[in-house]
């Protein structure tokens, strides 16, 4: 690997793996697509943009794939529910497995849009690329990507009066910065999307007494610790942060965002299926 693909190998993996899994929905397949967006940037020479070229090609070869899957009519798990809409205020003891809820209904949504709604939807919705970079990923005109931003948009809205949470651009951005930041182990990175007062809590799953960390000198190098050590971080629909070890969900991040900063993150581990350093 040159020295310039290593570079952005290092600057742009984590975004594009969280870039392919909110089209793909599988971490594994994710994963793949990053590798293969770059094995091709290695064969290629003189891209000017190459977050921009990467977001292109892992676009296509995400579509390429959805579109593969349909034609070999496979069709996912429709068991789960749209309808998540709590009857009372959450108490703090069921907060997980509510974003859990949302989180799969949102998941159900994505699932059902065509491969073409998917891609425009996550591509401006989420990750805010114009759509005349969009026509040319999708091999469409600027006129249809909009068209099919617009619908999957509508399908959002009919499905969960929580939807427009995956389109906050600030928290999105605020968790774009955490998740490459644990995945580059950055800890100065790390430590400036914290707010200094920020505190976290790590609830296992094995029933192991929770861990309790306040203050960014301290909440920052123990999440290094944890994640830092082969964790593939993406983002869920919900705004949470997934991380995951060999394929396996190992823990999840429910971030507080105020303004460019996290106050609080509270962690929902699986140690048998997390990474320790």
């Amino acid at each position: 690997m040159s020295s310039s693909v290593d570079a952005a190998w290092r600057s742009h993996r984590a975004y594009l793996v969280n870039l392919a899994y909110q089209m793909l929905g599988d971490i594994g397949e994710a994963e793949d697509v990053a590798q293969e967006a770059f094995l091709r940037l290695s064969r290629t020479s003189e891209v000017e943009d190459v977050r921009a070229w990467l977001t292109v090609v892992a676009g296509r070869l995400c579509l390429d794939q959805m579109r593969s899957a349909r034609a070999r009519h496979e069709r996912p798990d429709e068991s789960g529910t749209l309808d998540v809409t709590p009857s009372r205020e959450a108490d703090p003891a069921d907060r997980i497995t509510l974003d859990d809820e949302v989180r799969t209904a949102l998941l159900e949504v994505l699932r059902r849009l065509s491969p073409g709604e998917r891609v425009a939807f996550v591509l401006h919705d989420v990750f805010q690329m114009p759509f005349e970079e969009i026509a040319e990923t999708v091999g469409r005109p600027i006129g249809t990507c909009r068209q099919l931003a617009r619908r999957a948009r509508a399908k959002f809205a009919d499905a969960s009066p929580r939807a427009s949470d995956v389109t906050d651009v600030e928290h999105r951005i605020v968790t774009e910065k955490f998740i490459t930041a644990c995945s580059n182990g950055d800890l100065q990175a790390l430590t400036a999307v914290l707010d200094p007062t920020v505190w976290g809590m790590a609830t296992f799953v094995s029933g192991e007494p929770p861990q309790i960390n306040h203050g960014r000198d301290a909440v920052a190098p123990n999440l290094l610790r944890f994640l830092g050590h082969g964790a593939t971080l993406v983002a869920g629909p919900a705004g949470e942060v997934l991380g995951f070890t060999d394929g396996r969900l190992a823990v999840v991040l429910v971030l507080t965002v105020r303004g460019d900063r996290i106050t609080k993150i509270e962690a929902t581990v699986d140690p048998s299926a997390a990474i320790r350093g």
